[in-house]
């Protein structure tokens, strides 16, 4: 069953938790994390306006009849241990404040995410939190540096990659910040990259392929070349198909032919 990952803000925002004990109370915790009012009164939360509501009776009849009742007043509903019941499912999530990343697996195996999350856990520093501030702050400066935003995002996109002055996974990546842009940064010229791809399947991808998929402003495609695999491009980027015709765009430009 696919997802639409999404991230909700629900600070100062009234969150329904019905249920007791081991199942109920980390979904309290969830919400409080974020900021959430939890309201345990099925009724009194549809009135103040909530949104999303945990369901965790130990009762399975219980949990069918609010959670049937909650939908129906039009809230997204999760049934803890019933994802066939869910409107949006838990991840397991890894915070460096203001990031957050969170791992889902649509309700297939919470062990799953819960593990990849600690892998991750392992490779990312302390110090993103710092870098993920120091960039929201300095977007005043990034732009007077970078006036147009498809120049500013390859300024990014160089900074940030492996071994880029800002790479995310080095932890003094954020003590140097505020040098690249007293330097006036370091945008990359326009480039086009131009590959063939043997099959429909992503996994079958490169990593050379796959990091210029999801850098690309413009992917000009074969018309055999698979979703599956264009799907790895940026959703914003422009699509053009082979053959075609005209002057490009400029940016990074990727052309993916099939075998």
């Amino acid at each position: 069953m696919r997802s639409l990952p999404l991230f909700h803000r629900i600070a100062g925002q009234p969150v329904i938790v019905l249920g007791e004990g081991e199942a109920a109370a980390p979904k309290a915790r969830l919400v409080e994390r974020a900021g959430g009012l939890v309201v345990t009164n099925l009724q009194r939360g549809i009135d103040e306006g909530a949104r999303l509501a945990f369901v965790a009776h130990e009762d399975e009849a219980r949990c069918e009849a609010d959670a049937l009742r909650l939908r129906g007043a039009g809230l997204l509903v999760n049934v803890v241990d019933k994802p066939d019941w869910c409107d949006f499912t838990t991840p397991s999530l890894l915070e460096r404040d203001p990031v957050l990343i969170a791992v889902g697996t649509s309700g297939a195996s919470a062990g799953l995410a819960k593990h990849l999350r600690l892998r991750l856990e392992a490779l990312l520093p302390p110090s993103l939190g710092r870098l993920a501030q120091g960039l929201s702050e300095a977007r005043g400066a990034l732009r007077k540096a970078f006036p147009d935003s498809a120049e500013r995002r390859r300024a990014l996109d160089a900074a940030l990659g492996e071994g880029g002055a800002l790479d995310p996974l080095d932890s003094g990546s954020a003590d140097r910040l505020g040098e690249w842009l007293a330097a006036g940064g370091d945008a990359a010229a326009p480039t086009m990259h131009e590959f063939t791809v043997a099959s429909d399947d992503p996994d079958d991808l490169t990593l050379r392929q796959a990091r210029l998929l999801g850098m690309a402003d413009v992917v000009v495609a074969d018309p055999q070349v698979s979703e599956e695999v264009l799907v790895r491009a940026r959703a914003d980027a422009m699509r053009l198909m082979l053959p075609h015709e005209g002057e490009m765009p400029e940016g990074l430009i990727v052309i993916v032919r099939r075998a």
